[in-house]
């Protein structure tokens, strides 16, 4: 619905029908209108194009963050790898809701900050793969054959532990999207987000959250969005999960078996 969303909406999400103010489900608005008159089943399909956008965007941002720091870190030598893991552990030792706040605060409100915040936020479980992988290649016996013939730490990185480290973090990467959409969520709801007339399904809880008496289908429909995304990111997180995971998979075929 989000990827084919103009041919759906027959209703400008921004128009509003202000003799149509908090009407419930009808053939002319689906879901309903909220507080202004607008149509929530056109500001739901356009919203769910920005908050899955914003979560993929703060997905791949941390994992390319948190990766690329993580192992370049390692590769350089254990001086440069003990203070940036320290950071990296301060990081992760604040909630990601509170760290994501933080940042919005400080670089401003916006799509593009809050993508920020997530990427950065969500960046520290990404190092924290890539330092495992590292440790597990280093102590292979074709690294040590490779150190000893000679090969420097950053070609051990490009060779033989970046290759092995994908994987992981693709799965890593399923596991942090649904994660990142309610995380993204949560900032617009607290006016962090996108700009107010912006239909993020945050947005939307909040705004129709005050009014929830008289329009109660304007808070419902987003939360109830909200939740099936979530959950059907989860479910897709753990297929992923098993077809990366060769030990995993092992598990689940001789489950079935």
């Amino acid at each position: 619905m989000a990827a084919v969303g103009p041919q759906l909406i027959a209703h400008d999400p921004f128009q509003q029908h202000l003799l149509s103010r908090n009407v419930g489900p009808s053939s002319d608005f689906w879901f309903g209108t909220d507080n202004y008159g607008r149509d929530v089943f056109a500001r739901l399909i356009h919203g769910a194009r920005l908050t899955l956008a914003v979560g993929l965007g703060g997905t791949v941002t941390a994992l390319f963050l948190g990766a690329f720091i993580g192992l370049a870190a390692l590769a350089t030598g254990r001086w440069i790898a003990v203070p940036v893991f320290g950071v990296i552990d301060f990081i992760r030792s604040l909630p990601d809701v509170l760290f994501a706040l933080i940042l919005v605060v400080a670089v401003g409100p916006g799509l593009s900050s809050v993508t920020l915040a997530l990427g950065v936020s969500f960046a520290p479980y990404f190092a924290y793969v890539a330092r495992a992988a590292w440790k597990r290649e280093m102590a292979a016996d074709y690294v040590i054959a490779a150190k000893t013939l000679g090969a420097s730490r950053w070609r051990i990185l490009y060779r033989h532990a970046l290759p092995n480290v994908i994987g992981a973090l693709v799965t890593l990467a399923a596991v942090i999207l649904p994660r990142c959409v309610v995380t993204e969520s949560v900032l617009s709801f607290l006016g962090l987000g996108a700009s107010p007339d912006t239909p993020t399904w945050g947005r939307m809880i909040s705004d129709a959250t005050p009014l929830f008496e008289r329009a109660p289908h304007a808070a419902i429909v987003p939360v109830f969005a909200l939740s099936i995304v979530t959950l059907a990111l989860a479910l897709l997180a753990n297929h992923v999960r098993a077809l990366v995971d060769p030990l995993r998979s092992g598990t689940q075929e001789r489950k079935r078996a």
